[in-house]
């Protein structure tokens, strides 16, 4: 089993003093600090890291690995609260150079979930267009690329041929910040993305040179408002009543990827989220969904 050095003990123990001289801090507070530094010391121990080695990466490994044992928010939120607490004391004391906790941030207690569909819902939706219309194709492909890879709006309507790989099936997508971020389409929105390359893209373009993937009835790049106003059409098309978003599809990516027991780590990267912080709310919708059902079909629920 992985013990503390001395020189990490004795870290904590000058921080924990320090608590009492400069903050008065009780003493059931500071054995709450020091229970949840000592975890964290361990949990890097074990990976054959420290305390004044970890970065911003480790801090967000341990929140994204306590998360997936089923920690509570609350004392996450704790924890979180004791390493600011303590960072901010080794910067101080000169013992780092760069505070690990910045810019490092757990979703708000009590803020709204995401609205998502269930699986039935998208199969629905994606079904909804007429594919025997130019425009109908482009929707399905549109609506296919746009759940099995979690895209924005602004990024499906951005796509041009040239970040399509259809040989390795994958998209190049640019991102928030023009943060470039590889995704895989997976086969049946590979299917769906070449059957409307092959039969439906030349007609909506009508020989108007672009290299939009995508385009408008005019040969242009669509706007997202109009793809919203489509989404919202299929979705009438399919007896869908639930008020929706314009990212209503990239909600259902993230919430059925952690369904079915994606890594969240893989879902941040895919989703192309800086922070895992952002990542986690899709965790909340899961688990209510989750807590849903066990209520709708347990003889105990």
């Amino acid at each position: 089993m992985t013990a503390l050095s001395d020189n990490e003990q004795e870290l904590l123990r000058q921080f924990i003093d320090s608590l009492w001289l400069e903050r008065g801090l009780s003493p059931h507070t500071r054995n709450a600090y020091l229970t949840d530094l000592r975890g964290f010391a361990l949990w890097l121990a074990s990976r054959g890291s420290s305390l004044r080695q970890a970065g911003r990466e480790a801090i967000l490994d341990h929140l994204g690995w306590r998360l997936q044992q089923g920690y509570q928010a609350r004392s996450t939120a704790r924890l979180l609260s004791a390493l600011r607490t303590f960072y901010r004391y080794l910067l101080r004391e000169r013992l780092i150079d760069e505070d690990p906790t910045l810019q490092v941030e757990l979703p708000q207690l009590g803020k709204p979930l995401p609205k998502s569909l269930s699986e039935a819902e998208v199969e629905a939706l994606l079904a909804a267009p007429d594919i025997a219309e130019p425009l109908g194709l482009r929707d399905r492909a549109m609506l296919e690329v746009l759940y099995a890879c979690g895209l924005r709006v602004s990024e499906l309507v951005a796509l041009s041929l040239e970040q399509i790989n259809l040989r390795q099936g994958v998209l190049r997508v640019l991102g928030k910040g023009s943060k470039e971020r590889l995704v895989p389409l997976g086969e049946e929105a590979l299917i769906w993305l070449q059957r409307y390359q092959a039969e439906a893209r030349g007609l909506l373009l009508a020989g108007r040179p672009s290299s939009v993937l995508f385009p408008s009835q005019r040969g242009e790049q669509m706007t997202r408002q109009t793809f919203w106003h489509r989404i919202k059409l299929h979705a009438r098309h399919a007896g869908i009543l639930k008020p929706l978003s314009p990212h209503t599809l990239r909600h259902a990516f993230a919430t059925h990827l952690l369904n079915h027991g994606a890594d969240l780590r893989v879902v941040q990267l895919l989703l192309g989220h800086s922070d895992l912080s952002t990542t986690q709310i899709y965790t909340h919708v899961a688990k209510a969904r989750l807590q849903a059902l066990h209520a709708a079909h347990h003889p105990r629920g």
